[in-house]
Formats: structure tokens, sequence, C-alpha cells
């Protein structure tokens, strides 16, 4: 089977190869800096392309004689990619995490007879494929809370925080309106919003705040509560909202001196080199999944843990093996024909069906990604 991974950062490089080391699977990387593609191909058997991946045309030619694809690129150039496969007819598991609504492409999808997963990180993907399998087991779900955050290992001023993906989409995390459901109805609240302190074992105390992470799971699923937050260290809710606050993440442009500058453009350049994830940084990935329902008139509570290292063995960020072996979970299911439906598929609907969910948990936990799982009676 041919597969492309559309994009060569911390998270396409993992993807690409995870695949790699399937001799059933043949991997080609597409990505606009050379460099990163040579060293990626110095480790492990795949072919590579170099080519400027905001040209649709040329994303048209390259994934001609693929026969799944994979979407790894920025939020910004998520959607009119996934259009462009979809149009294709071609299969696609995305990570990119637009703004646009997926679903809008769910008759395009259907039409070409395209299996399209969106949203397939950790969370989104796979805190939603969770909920699917619970959901399946319940006969009625009430409460879903999902806290999760990438984290490194040593903490330094003045931001305690650095990124594995491009420094736009973490801005856009803390800019774009967090919507949640509670008491039956839709929430919207800015990001940044409701803190409160959580303890994690082997971290400490970490805060949590709104973010817009349910996503397709509004639509999806008639639970009466849903929310998602975000973990960072203490202090960070702070920083981000002084730089958002004063305009620093907006993105309307300023005069300076006769030249027009995004604000969100230049603070993305300034922070990158203070977010950056150099080699050898280790990070950790921690994710608290509370689920609520009834089950033969008995309420339940399932509970999930993870905390999630640098894999000092192999040089991966957690946040990549997080995201990305959760990707390549979902690839390895299209592939070998264990989910087949056609449309756009939220990671939710994945976890509807048993033998993809545990295909996937087992997936991960082969790649030392373990969840302890914890059934209590209410």
């Amino acid at each position: 089977m041919k597969v492309i991974v559309l994009g060569a950062g911390l998270v396409g490089n993992v993807i690409a190869q995870d695949l790699a080391e399937d001799s059933n699977v043949q991997v080609t990387v597409a990505d606009i800096n050379e460099r990163a593609l040579k060293l990626l191909q110095e480790k492990v058997d795949l072919q590579i392309v170099t080519v400027d991946l905001s040209n649709q045309e040329m994303i048209k030619t390259i994934i001609e004689d693929q026969d799944l694809v994979i979407g790894a690129l920025p939020g910004f150039m998520g959607y009119e990619t996934l259009k462009t496969v979809i149009e294709q007819g071609k299969d696609v598991v995305d990570i990119s995490f637009f703004e646009e609504d997926p679903f809008s492409l769910d008759e395009l999808a259907k039409e070409k007879g395209v299996t399209a997963v969106v949203d397939c990180g950790i969370a989104p993907g796979l805190s939603n494929i969770i909920l699917g399998h619970v959901d399946s087991v319940f006969d009625q779900t009430d409460n879903f809370l999902c806290f999760v955050g990438g984290l490194p290992q040593v903490r330094e001023w003045p931001f305690e925080y650095k990124a594995p993906f491009s420094p736009s989409d973490v801005i856009e995390i803390y800019i774009r309106l967090a919507h949640y459901i509670e008491d039956g109805e839709e929430v919207i609240k800015p990001a940044l919003s409701e803190p409160e302190l959580l303890e994690f074992d082997e971290v400490g105390t970490l805060e949590a705040f709104n973010t817009d992470g349910l996503r397709t799971l509004i639509r999806t699923f008639d639970i009466p509560n849903m929310k998602e937050k975000t973990l960072r260290y203490p202090g960070h809710i702070e920083k981000m909202r002084m730089l958002r606050e004063t305009g620093f993440f907006d993105i309307q442009e300023v005069d300076i001196k006769g030249i027009k500058v995004s604000p969100r453009d230049l603070s993305s350049k300034l922070l990158f080199k203070m977010w950056k994830m150099e080699p050898g940084d280790e990070d950790l990935t921690v994710m608290r999944i509370i689920i609520e329902g009834l089950k033969d008139e008995g309420k339940i509570r399932y509970s999930y843990e993870m905390l999630d290292k640098y894999d000092k063995q192999k040089n991966i960020i957690s946040m990549a093996r997080t995201t990305g072996y959760t990707c390549t979970a979902v690839v390895k299911a299209i592939l070998t024909g264990k989910y087949e439906e056609k449309g756009i598929i939220p990671p939710e609907y994945l976890g509807k069906n048993s033998e993809v969910y545990h295909s996937i948990i087992d997936y991960l936990a082969k790649r030392n990604v373990i969840l302890s799982e914890k059934i209590e009676d209410l």
C-alpha cells in the first residue's frame, strides 16, 4: 500500500517513521523543507518530495498514485488541502485542526467514496475515540470531561512552555472561542477562561483553562455536559491573556513606519525562538478523561489517565508520539479494512467500532503510550 504524508514537521516526521517500519507500506513524505526531508530519509527507508504544499495543483499531482493521504499541515492550510485530497478520491487521515467545519465536505467525500478521518490527534482525536467507545457501552452518557496538555519537562522562564506544533497553531488555541455543552445547551466562552488547578502524579499542580477542543463532539453526541480544557504549568494563562488582550495575537495589520505588519505574524516569529523544541528537549503529555453515564440503571464513571514522556531511545517528543501514533493506528485500521465507512469521519465514530477501538489502544500500547482505565459505580 502507498501512503503519502503531507508535512514533515515534528509530528509528520514521526508519522512517516512509524509507517515506514511496516514493510507492507510504501511511504512518501512531501514538504517544502528539503533539509528536513533528507534528514528523515537518512533515518528510514522512504521516498521524499520537495514541494510547496500551499499549491493545490501540486498536491493533486503528488497524491495521484497514492492509496491514502495523511494531512500533517498547519491549521490554516488544512481545510483546502483536505478538500483537494477528497476531490481526487483519496482516503485521508488529517491532524491539522483547521477552523472550518469538516462536515461541509461530507457530501463530497461520500460522493467520491472517500474515508476522511479528521481531527485525528490526541485531543481532539484519541479523547474522542475513547468517548465513542464508552458511549457505546453506556445506555446513556451524561458527562464528558477532558483535560490534556503537552509540557516541557524542564520549566524555563518566562513561558515554561515549548511548542510541538507551529506557533501559529498554538496561538490559535489562545484566541479561538471555546464551545462546550452545559445542561444540554451550547455555551461559548473565551479561550483561557474558567481556570482551575488540578493535581497529577509525577507532575504536580497544573492549571486548566477552556479551549475549543470538543470540535465535532458538539454535533455528533447528545450529551448534556461536555467540556475540554488545556493544561499548562501555573502562571501560563496570565501571560497568554496579557499578550492576547494587548493585541499581540491580532490578525489585522498595523502600520509601523510605513510598513504593514500583522501582530500575530510578528508574535509567531518572536515566540518561535522561545517555544521551539530543540534537539534533545524532553517533554511530557498529560491527559485525564472522565466520562459518566448509566448502564443497566446504575450510574458509572469511567476515568482514564495518561502520562507519556519523551522517548530517549528514539529521540521522539511525547506530543509527536501521542498525536502521531494515534494517527498511524487509524491509518492501519483503514489500510487493513477494519474501517470502511465513507464520508467525513470524526474520531468518535471509530471508537464506536469495538474492533477498531481495541486495535488503536493495542497499537498505542505496543509503542508504550499507555492509558490507565478505572471503572467505578457511583
